[in-house]
């Protein structure tokens, strides 16, 4: 994700061959990660992958079993938590009840003996950034969840942290106040510099906002890449599946191609050599037109706005999804109605068949 940002001035993070187990149970296992100065990585996962582990680990919340975390080429493994210079944002916002909205953004400062003037000063440049200053005096009960977690974003951005962390930070949310306080998150974190971590299980969230995108499995980190590319070109059969939808298809590979609906396609990296294998096609990847002498039959059609999805049933029994602009499916498309249908993908990823 690129954007017009100042300098970046964050502070270079490496994780390096962390372990770490709870009982027989390998949290981390050998995970290895650098974060570039002023870059935003986002962890995406399943639960039980590691993702949170990792970044407790990074917070100095956990100590690792192996492994180090080095902070501008410092060796922090076993540094405090309050003295890692890192702001943290939870799940749960976490905001004093009985202080202000202020008086919660100070708070950090204070600890840090900040003087009375320069906290106000700060907090207040903080609650601009965040949009909150006309809300300084009111308490956390008398604002939105939205506006609480800006707050508990502003306090971690008011003591000028070289690290970033960001622990699922609104899942706790209605759909369009997360959507919406995910983009000004990105923004803060552009206008500020910082390095930062971001973990979610939320895919669309992670790729919208993350420079690079890491996708974790059982403690390993199966791919880190730029979203555009984690979504086009998945590094394996789980990074594929994990990341947005998928049709599965039975193929055979021959010298790299393998033959789809009666169409020739490339097959990625790391796909099946030769043999059988399932190749896995997204729905944007399947065009579906209305024909009379089509084989497949419109078996469910979901209106989604600004496109539409169609499930489509083959003479084998296959089902196909397909994602189509919602004129397209209105103008062409009826439940039963026949249709032919094509994978337009220039190359999928093909895995083992199960």
């Amino acid at each position: 994700m690129t954007s017009a940002t100042k300098e970046r001035t964050g502070l270079e993070v490496r994780l390096e061959d962390l372990h770490r187990n709870f009982g027989a149970n390998a949290a981390l296992d050998g995970l290895s990660l650098t974060i570039a100065p002023g870059e935003m990585v986002a962890l995406l996962g399943p639960s039980g992958c590691g993702k949170t582990t990792a970044l407790r680990i990074v917070a100095g919340l956990e100590e690792p079993d192996s492994g180090r975390v080095v902070v501008g080429e410092k060796d922090v493994t076993f540094v405090p938590a309050n003295k890692r210079d890192m702001g943290m944002v939870f799940q749960a916002y976490s905001l004093f009840p009985h202080m202000t909205t202020q008086q919660n953004v100070e708070f950090g400062l204070k600890l840090r003996g900040v003087d009375p003037a320069k906290r106000s000063a700060k907090s207040r440049e903080m609650l601009e950034l965040v949009g909150l200053v006309e809300f300084a005096d009111r308490y956390a009960s008398q604002l939105s969840g939205g506006q609480q977690q800006r707050v508990a974003l502003a306090r971690a951005l008011a003591i000028e942290p070289s690290v970033l962390l960001l622990d699922e930070p609104l899942s706790a949310l209605d759909a369009k106040v997360r959507a919406q306080l995910r983009d000004e998150i990105r923004r803060i974190q552009l206008e500020v510099g910082t390095t930062a971590l971001f973990v979610t299980h939320d895919q669309e969230e992670a790729l919208a906002i993350a420079d690079r995108v890491g996708v974790m499995s059982k403690g390993r980190l199966e791919q880190l890449d730029a979203p555009e590319e984690l979504y086009a070109r998945p590094a394996n059969a789980f990074v594929a599946a994990f990341v947005g939808l998928m049709n599965r298809l039975e193929c055979t590979v021959a010298g790299g191609r393998t033959e789809l609906l009666g169409r020739t396609v490339a097959t990625l990296d790391n796909s099946v050599g030769s043999g059988p294998g399932l190749a896995l096609v997204r729905p944007e990847q399947v065009s579906v037109e209305a024909a009379d002498t089509g084989t497949g039959r419109v078996k469910h059609l979901s209106f989604l706005g600004s496109f539409s999805r169609a499930t489509v049933a083959l003479p084998d029994g296959t089902e196909l999804l397909a994602q189509i602009p919602a004129s397209a499916a209105a103008a062409q498309l009826r439940l039963g109605s026949r249709v032919t249908v094509t994978v337009t993908a220039p190359a999928v990823f093909v895995a083992h068949p199960d």
